[in-house]
């Protein structure tokens, strides 16, 4: 009996999906939107970053698609849009140029998951040892 001829194992073929890990890391943002209006006061120090700073931003990430939108007589907002298929709007209106950077900055490094309160309230299941306290059940000052 003759076994059917077998296809050479390559390597390439071995690897696993990307995924973020020890070696790999993948950024969660796709998409940064930066909308504006061309005429509103509240939009100049967007219009500002803008003309000076958005092709740096972008030769920096390039694995974001940046998309820059006019919208008439609307305040000036930025759009992330993240792998998991959420997104997130940061309102641009008073910020300084610099501002503007950090916000950027903040989208492109976050998750996009929604944020969850770390505090818990903690409630015990069983009373303390000593009891509960009451001041009705304590003694009275003597004077």
């Amino acid at each position: 009996m003759r076994l059917p001829p077998v296809a050479p194992i390559v390597r390439a073929k071995l690897g696993s999906a990307p995924a973020n890990g020890h070696t790999t890391f993948l950024p969660q943002i796709r998409k940064l939107v930066v909308e504006y209006c061309d005429r509103w006061p509240s939009s100049d120090n967007t219009r500002t970053f803008l003309l000076n700073h958005i092709e740096d931003v972008a030769r920096q990430n390039p694995h974001v698609e940046v998309v820059v939108r006019q919208r008439s007589h609307k305040e000036p907002i930025i759009r992330g849009f993240y792998v998991n298929q959420r997104d997130k709007v940061v309102p641009l209106n008073g910020l300084e140029v610099t501002q503007i950077q950090k916000k950027i900055e903040l989208l492109l490094d976050s998750s996009g998951a929604k944020i969850k309160p770390l505090k818990k309230t903690v409630e015990s299941t069983t009373e303390a040892a000593r009891g509960i306290w009451s001041g009705l059940h304590a003694e009275r000052p003597t004077l």
